[in-house]
């Protein structure tokens, strides 16, 4: 690793850069097409830094890469350093008081796009009109990837399981509620219980998501069997699905405010709350506009209105 041209021995943060996004995205393609960058540029930008630092940093295996453990070291440390350069103006603006411009990136499902976030979106908005707001739609899974890609400051969900690179702060308690059309048999009873929920086809996310394992969890805890009628992404498309009388569905109450003509029964003594919360990559540099809208969702005074 010598020889190398001597515009790439000196930019320490592009190299940094460089190596960071290579090793969050495992590819140095992919990293310099991020970067706006041709390949052999990221290469030999991580190739200068190897040579100063007398270390390997990157194993090569073929379009593939993996960090080295003297790779994993200089992540650690540096990738904190490369997001507080990158976000240097927009932290000495909110030091001397200012949030005027700049851009927040949030990770949300459907659930939280609607029914959640507008009431503080709204607000920060007005307070904050010169500061740009991205909302990505997108589910829990490709929410945790988008994270530890960095290509968002953080997430606003629900999460049963937490990883260990990552953070969640809950914020918000829903009630489960068991959900019929107006004229479902089950809404005659005085007290609906699992067994009674049993005999009728649910209306349920895809497996991959989490609310079909816990379903299936309670069930099975109690000894029972129970159908599924339909698997179907989305709580507006489940609502709707139900309202014609298309099956029954167990929902978190977040999703129950829209005017469907539904009936609503609760279930908390079979399913625990669900919460809602802030999911943040572990050690993530958080900019003072993305610190700022967590704030306004942890306001208690906020969050009553």
């Amino acid at each position: 690793m010598t020889g190398l041209p001597r515009q790439y021995q000196h930019n320490r943060h592009a190299q940094l850069r460089a190596f960071c996004l290579a090793v969050q995205l495992g590819s140095i393609s992919k990293a310099a097409e991020k970067l706006d960058l041709a390949q052999p540029t990221v290469s030999l930008q991580i190739q200068a830094l190897e040579q100063e630092l007398g270390e390997l940093l990157l194993e090569r295996r073929g379009p593939k890469i993996s960090p080295t453990p003297a790779g994993l070291a200089l992540f650690d440390l540096a990738l904190p350093l490369v997001q507080g350069m990158d976000t240097l103006p927009q932290a000495l603006a909110d030091k001397f008081g200012r949030l005027d411009s700049g851009e927040i990136n949030i990770a949300c499902g459907e659930s939280t796009l609607l029914h959640l976030l507008p009431p503080y979106v709204r607000e920060f908005a007005q307070a904050y009109p010169g500061i740009h707001l991205r909302l990505h739609n997108v589910t829990g899974r490709n929410g945790l990837a988008m994270i530890r890609a960095d290509e968002v400051d953080f997430a606003v969900g629900s999460m049963l399981e937490v990883p260990d690179d990552v953070t969640y702060t809950p914020l918000f308690n829903y009630e489960p509620m068991l959900i019929t059309a107006m004229d479902h048999p089950l809404v005659k009873l005085p007290r609906v219980t699992l067994q009674d929920i049993a005999p009728y086809g649910l209306i349920l996310p895809p497996q991959f998501l989490s609310t079909l394992r816990r379903v299936s969890e309670v069930f099975r805890k109690h000894g029972l069997e129970y159908k599924v009628r339909l698997e179907v992404g989305g709580w507006e498309v489940i609502k709707r699905y139900v309202e014609e009388g298309l099956g029954i569905s167990i929902v978190t109450s977040i999703c129950l405010r829209q005017s469907y003509r539904l009936r609503q029964i609760p279930m908390k003594q079979y399913f625990p709350e669900r919460t809602y919360g802030v999911v943040q990559r572990r050690g993530k540099f958080m900019t003072p506009q993305a610190k700022r809208f967590i704030e306004s969702l942890e306001n208690p005074a906020a969050r009553a209105t």
